[in-house]
């Protein structure tokens, strides 16, 4: 049975070392943190009335499209059905406005969504719905230089700012005038009309109905440890090295590699290793990247519903917030969004408290704010990113590495299964 250690044990490494473990391999996975899930994990958290409270990194959402990681939940034991509430594609602001979509078949839901948007023009559902059928005509396809700007030129400024920009910068976490036009209609299209899993139609939102830990890190480590795999917390991989035909991981002889830690991390590995491996970091070692950061809050609202957007503004930053009450957490929680985030811990936080308290929600007070500095990779046009492959029995999978889909749960599940097929071709 040939050897693999999988380098973290993240979303990304622990789809890797699941679907190793199906092609016959014998697992060890090597996660520096203390902590499964990397960059979509749990943290304890003190709460103002002196419980301890076990929340995210970060608030996530999926869509029904995101089948591969849903498949791969299913697979260890956690039901998607029961983890998550489902929703029609919906974008509500606090005052009523925006768009909700139907639990209709696809397209429909879509166009019937946008028919009866909330606060829009006819000129507004009519850009948008001419906008919509080009997307489809070209089989939501476009250049590799365009910008989500450049696909949106025929649409109105409302539009722009209570769909475009809160879809483009939950999905990308790149703002629309530099997010790549082809990734972000790769998974528009996905959304709209490609198949969702289950029951779901590809738009359906998915809100998490546990903590991230228990949404899918936990259970993989707990599938694997009867199935012969080893998942070692705390260790940091110092040192990688080829051997013969395979790989030494700190002086433990490995017939394959596939380094599934952060991308820095990652070009660390390749470039101690004594390979010739310039090529691939380089390519890694340029990425740009952004933060999201996640504000949570008590409060006495209940929302209207359990994800609302916000609309935007330099000093408001926050783009969603989420009914943690309505959600499993506890009641009166409330997680404030702000992708692509920028300035600092305190500032953010001071803006985001001050968004709520000028939507009348007077009594929303602080609890705690993560920033994740490095959340994703900058999705920006023609952006380069690095292979799956580096050298033979060595492979990389994440968020960051090639593949269709910008920086999500998907695209790092997308990359961890084609990282094991890559392996077991050879």
């Amino acid at each position: 049975m040939p050897r693999l250690a999988v380098i973290g044990a993240g979303w990304a490494g622990l789809a890797a070392a699941v679907a190793a473990t199906d092609a016959g391999h014998a697992i060890s996975i090597f996660e520096a943190s203390r902590t499964l899930g990397g960059r979509a994990r749990t943290l304890p958290v003190n709460m103002p009335d002196g419980t301890t409270a076990t929340l995210d990194n970060g608030q996530h959402i999926m869509i029904g499209a995101y089948r591969e990681t849903l498949a791969l939940m299913h697979r260890v034991g956690v039901e998607p059905a029961d983890a998550f509430l489902a929703m029609p594609l919906t974008l509500r602001f606090p005052d009523g406005g925006g768009i909700a979509s139907p639990a209709w078949p696809a397209p429909l839901d879509a166009a019937a969504g946008i028919l009866t948007a909330r606060g829009w023009s006819w000129r507004d559902k009519a850009s948008l719905l001419r906008t919509a059928m080009a997307w489809r005509r070209s089989k939501f396809a476009c250049g590799p230089r365009a910008s989500v700007m450049d696909l949106c030129r025929g649409l109105t400024a409302r539009v722009m700012a209570e769909l475009i920009e809160p879809l483009c910068v939950s999905a990308l976490n790149t703002p629309a005038s530099r997010s790549s036009g082809q990734v972000f209609l790769r998974v528009l299209g996905d959304a709209l009309f490609g198949k969702g899993y289950g029951v779901w139609n590809g738009s359906t939102l998915l809100l998490p109905r546990r903590d991230l830990g228990r949404l899918f890190p936990e259970a993989a480590a707990a599938w694997l440890t009867p199935r012969g795999g080893t998942v070692v917390v705390g260790h940091r991989v110092v040192a990688l090295a080829p051997s013969g035909t395979g790989w030494l991981v700190d002086g433990q002889h490995f017939d394959a590699v596939i380094l599934a830690c952060p991308s820095q991390e990652a070009e660390r590995l390749a470039q101690q290793s004594g390979i010739d491996a310039a090529g691939w970091v380089q390519q890694a070692g340029v990425l740009e990247h952004e933060a999201i950061a996640t504000v949570y809050a008590t409060s006495g609202q209940r929302l209207p519903l359990p994800m609302l957007a916000l609309r935007g503004a330099p000093d408001a930053p926050a783009q969603f917030v989420f009914d943690r009450g309505q959600l499993g957490g506890p009641h009166g929680l409330l997680a404030f969004v702000v992708s692509a985030s920028r300035g600092d811990r305190d500032t953010l936080q001071r803006q985001v408290i001050a968004q709520a308290h000028a939507l009348g929600w007077l009594d929303v007070q602080p609890v705690q704010t993560v920033v994740e500095k490095r959340a994703t990779f900058a999705c920006t046009p023609g952006v380069q990113r690095p292979p799956i492959a580096i050298a033979p029995g060595l492979l990389a999978c994440g968020d960051y590495v090639e593949g269709p889909y910008p920086a999500t749960l998907e695209g790092a599940v997308r990359s961890a299964r084609q990282a094991v097929a890559l392996l077991s071709s050879h």
